[in-house]
């Protein structure tokens, strides 16, 4: 079976990886949310979260670096955790191109009013079977897997739309998977930001749709598997992949460098809560938490 992605989609401040996750990258919980998770907010009248603040002429290209160790489900049903160190590297032009290994390459075509819409392509990390984990743990790891098989990288591309009302944000992404997996994805995560002096908090609600295909990969299990795992068949249909909340605190500390807080606490659907696998050798529930620190600096 193709494997998802360890907080893979993990986005240095805004996450929650995955996680995407996502840890998203799980990345969902794992961007990991993963995911990715998608990122959850942009203070109003400052900065997205995870990013220092803007530097003064900087109107052309500009370029953020960071790290970020995580602690997250070593793949997105896990109940083993595991240790990651995440790169974030993240190139952006203006408020136009953005391109980063957490959030992928995008483009503003529609940027105005509060709102913001475009294309956008993401990287989502394969899996081992023998390892469990993100090409970049450290410590932890899972044998659940074992005889489930490797599932590639996967590219996913799509769109997202976000509107931004006060200090609240919407956003949505639907994304089509090439490669490791060939399923659909639909993220849709509203947000709450507020100010606390130089610190921002941003917290809300998120959820992920996942097609058929999708949930085949990560959660089914065929006759070959079953026979090489000892888990029973599964062949799960598409609907709610994970639901939960996450939250970021981002301070800066000068006028580059800022640090970042971030964690998720998700339950997966019912389609992938009811796989063997899920319910024989992990749990629903999946938590990440995650320090990032990047510095910025313009060409």
């Amino acid at each position: 079976m193709r494997s998802f992605p360890a907080a893979a989609a993990l986005a240095l401040g805004a996450t929650a990886f995955a996680l995407p996750a996502a840890v998203q990258a799980q990345a969902p919980v794992q961007t990991p949310p993963i995911v990715e998770a998608p990122p959850l907010n942009t203070p109003p009248g400052g900065p997205p979260p995870g990013r220092p603040p803007a530097l003064p002429g900087a109107d052309g290209w500009s370029i953020t670096i960071g790290v970020a160790p995580v602690l997250s489900p070593v793949w997105q049903g896990s109940r083993d955790t595991a240790l990651s160190l995440f790169p974030d590297l993240r190139f952006n032009y203006k408020d136009v191109i953005f391109a980063s290994i957490p959030e992928g390459l995008g483009w503003n075509a529609i940027n105005g009013d509060g709102w913001r819409a475009g294309p956008l392509a993401k990287i989502r990390f394969g899996r081992d079977e023998e390892r469990g984990g993100s090409p970049f743990l450290i410590t932890g790891g899972s044998d659940a897997l074992l005889g489930l098989g490797d599932v590639s990288a996967a590219a996913e591309v799509g769109a997202f739309a976000e509107k931004r009302v006060g200090p609240w944000r919407g956003r949505l992404e639907a994304r089509r998977g090439f490669g490791g997996h060939e399923g659909v994805l639909i993220d849709g995560s509203i947000a709450y930001q507020a100010r606390l002096g130089r610190t921002s908090i941003s917290f809300g609600p998120r959820a992920t749709i996942a097609s058929a295909d999708y949930m085949r990969t990560y959660f089914g299990i065929d006759p070959a598997q079953s026979q090489r795992s000892g888990l029973a068949p599964y062949r799960p249909g598409g609907g709610l992949l994970s639901f939960g909340v996450g939250s970021s605190v981002v301070h800066p500390l000068d006028r580059r460098s800022v640090l970042t807080l971030f964690s998720g606490l998700d339950r997966l659907g019912g389609e992938p809560g009811d796989s063997p696998l899920v319910r024989e050798r992990g749990r629903r529930m999946q938590f990440t938490l995650g320090l990032g620190y990047g510095f910025r600096f313009g060409l």
